[in-house]
């Protein structure tokens, strides 16, 4: 079926000013979660063209903070929005915790995805390498008890990344929002981290 640009959410989203429809994605995972709250900490990879982020500023409110991770630039200004325009396999979770003052997130979220190819097992395996960025980085970053949610494209390797994020973090959801598309492979990993002993 062909992709119709004009679709029920990006519609949706043109007229509540977010810069794509992923913003419903992240907005259904937290109504079902509870992901985000008003005074949180959050860094958000990959975070052009900036749909995630400003869903993110709007809740954690004012007293929190949002760092948006990405090589494109995202246009948001906000007191409590720090972007870094960086790629994400040149900078380290240290660095992205020091340039921006922060001691630990309260959620690291991943909307990251490779551009696409047409080769599934390649752009399989490429989402899965940005995945696994994702989760280092959330893994030296997150407070105990910290979320962990990040988009991967399911395929071989799927199973293994799982057990990955299982071992790192904690038990482990899978999610399928409503307004992925039916051709679409993409499938959201969530995690809480764990107190490890």
């Amino acid at each position: 079926m062909p992709y119709k640009p004009r679709d029920y959410y990006a519609k949706k989203a043109k007229q509540e000013k977010y810069p794509a429809r992923s913003v419903y994605k992240l907005q259904e995972a937290d109504k079902k979660y509870r992901l985000l709250k008003r005074g949180q900490i959050i860094l958000d990879l990959g975070a052009a063209p900036g749909s995630w982020s400003k869903y993110a500023l709007q809740k954690v409110g004012k007293t929190g903070k949002v760092v948006g991770v990405d090589l494109s630039p995202v246009k948001i200004t906000a007191p409590n929005f720090v972007f870094l325009q960086k790629d994400i396999f040149e900078i380290g979770p240290e660095e992205i915790l020091k340039a921006t003052e922060t001691e630990a997130f309260d959620a690291v979220l991943s909307d990251m995805a490779p551009k696409t190819t047409g080769d599934r097992s390649g752009d399989h395996f490429r989402s899965i390498n940005l995945a696994e960025r994702a989760l280092e980085i959330a893994e030296k970053t997150l407070k105990t008890g910290g979320v962990f949610f990040v988009k991967v494209f399911e395929g071989e390797a799927f199973p293994r990344f799982v057990e990955e994020v299982k071992k790192r973090l904690g038990p482990v959801k899978r999610f399928r929002p409503k307004s992925t598309r039916s051709e679409s492979r993409e499938i959201f990993v969530l995690a809480r981290k764990e107190v490890k002993n």
